[in-house]
């Protein structure tokens, strides 16, 4: 099995799904964020904060190349900017599977908890309306890019055990030639 990289906008659920569907498919589960943290020994927040994005994407791509280095198959979720820098999404298609995970943006201010917000540097300070409009636009933006996933699954009204359901069978497709 290839790597199957989760991509999306930040809260939508790369990270709970991408557990999940490991634990299907029985592979290893990797989340950038979390590499990125243990190896800068800083949250993602600091990171953007005291060395700024520019750092932390680069520090994000090395990681990712890290991940595809290893040559095993498993699941990965990626930052919700991954995507957008540079050939990230090229890189990915090419290495591996991608599929989008696609929520609005209040479908997404929904599901996220305060710790959540709070966790998230671009939406601290922000109040319910003002996130849900800093999210429409930057997902307009990011989209044309989360778009070009070799599978788009539209997550709204089904389960995490139905995405997880049909993200398998769409792979074991895609993988088949279907």
């Amino acid at each position: 099995m290839k790597p199957l990289f989760l991509v999306g906008y930040m809260g939508c659920g790369k990270s709970t799904l991408g557990r999940k569907i490991a634990r299907r498919l029985h592979v290893d589960f990797w989340d950038t964020d979390h590499l990125v943290e243990n190896r800068e020994g800083a949250t993602v927040a600091d990171v953007f904060r005291y060395e700024g994005e520019e750092r932390f994407r680069e520090v994000e791509r090395e990681v990712l190349d890290g991940v595809i280095a290893r040559g095993e198959g498993g699941v990965v979720s990626t930052g919700g900017g991954l995507p957008v820098w540079r050939d990230n999404m090229e890189c990915m298609n090419r290495e591996g599977v991608t599929v989008y995970l696609r929520r609005t943006a209040g479908q997404i201010a929904r599901r996220l908890s305060p710790y959540g917000r709070q966790k998230r540097p671009r939406l601290r300070g922000l109040s319910d309306d003002e996130i849900v409009n800093f999210m429409t636009g930057d997902m307009a933006a990011r989209d044309p890019f989360y778009a070009r996933a070799r599978i788009i699954v539209d997550c709204e009204n089904r389960s995490d055990e139905e995405l997880v359901a049909f993200i398998v069978e769409q792979v074991a497709a895609l993988e088949k030639g279907e």
